[in-house]
């Protein structure tokens, strides 16, 4: 049975069932005994993967990215992290002091540092979630097509639960820039974590909400670029050049570009003009010059 079990580490769909038929094939077709006991479970698990594969093909989970970013909101059952979703944008999510309140991941956009940022929660995850318990693939699946993760734990609470979910996401190899955002920071001080940035956080604390939005600015990693006709910031990853915001308001834009008239940190004096590669810094604003 152990080796059994090796051979199928890692394998799902029809590359378990083709591995289970194989182990089945190999095995002496006793009909009493422990050859019995294991070929009753092997074609358990053959009847198990292809129902587990009907089902994630009915009901598949899938998240359509919007905004500059999709930052997932990580945690275990009940951390806050739908009343902080509430709380953050005009999404209606049905909240409540029981684990796995929700049970798919819930978008929704929020606008930070002026731009619009996609906030993905995912429902609570649990010691074996890697390996599919409670769903837990479907739901990392989600996860690894993030940008960046913040995972949430109640301020007071003892850390054992959020270790396990942060042990999770490392075995399915996901590795993604992270923050712990102390959730219900009215209630109890934030914890000290060894390795994440802890940034307190409570719905009922503006300033604490604007505070933790900063925060997820920065795990972003994006640079804002205003543009001196209005409009709203262009966020795109360093290095960002004039070519490059230019091609982001339209292909055609980027060929025609020659230049930009600059003013931020980035210029030597303001409204300085620079060549389409100037590299340009965070909260420049730029008007771009076509010929």
């Amino acid at each position: 049975m152990q080796l059994i079990k090796r051979r199928l580490v890692g394998k799902e769909g029809s590359e378990r069932t083709r591995e289970l038929r194989a182990i089945l094939a190999g095995l002496p077709n006793y009909k009493n005994g422990p050859y019995a006991d294991i070929r009753k479970w092997v074609n358990s698990q053959i009847v198990e993967t292809r129902a587990r594969g009907r089902v994630l093909n009915r009901d598949s989970i899938a998240v359509r990215r919007e905004g500059a970013a999709q930052i997932a909101l990580v945690g275990p059952p009940n951390a806050g992290k739908s009343s902080l979703l509430q709380a953050l944008s005009s999404i209606q999510i049905k909240t409540g002091d029981y684990a796995f309140t929700t049970t798919r991941p819930v978008p929704a956009l929020t606008r930070v540092e002026g731009v619009l940022v996609q906030l993905v929660e995912i429902p609570g995850l649990i010691g074996g979630a890697h390996e599919d318990r409670g769903g837990g693939r479907a739901l990392l699946g989600v996860l690894r097509g993030a940008d960046a993760i913040v995972y949430c734990h109640p301020a007071g609470s003892p850390l054992d639960e959020l270790e396990t979910v942060r042990s999770e996401v490392a075995a399915a190899g996901i590795e993604l820039p992270s923050i712990l955002a102390a959730t219900k920071a009215d209630e109890a001080p934030p914890p000290a974590h060894p390795e994440l940035e802890v940034v307190p956080v409570s719905v009922l604390d503006d300033a604490s909400l604007d505070a933790f939005r900063r925060a997820v600015w920065r795990l972003t990693g994006l640079a804002r670029v205003f543009l001196r006709d209005g409009g709203e910031p262009v966020a795109l990853r360093p290095p960002v050049t004039v070519e490059d915001v230019a091609h982001s308001i339209h292909h055609s834009l980027g060929e025609r570009c020659t230049g930009a008239r600059v003013w931020g940190s980035s210029a030597r004096f303001p409204g300085q003009r620079v060549g389409r590669s100037h590299e340009l810094a965070d909260s420049d604003s730029v008007e771009i010059m076509d010929r």
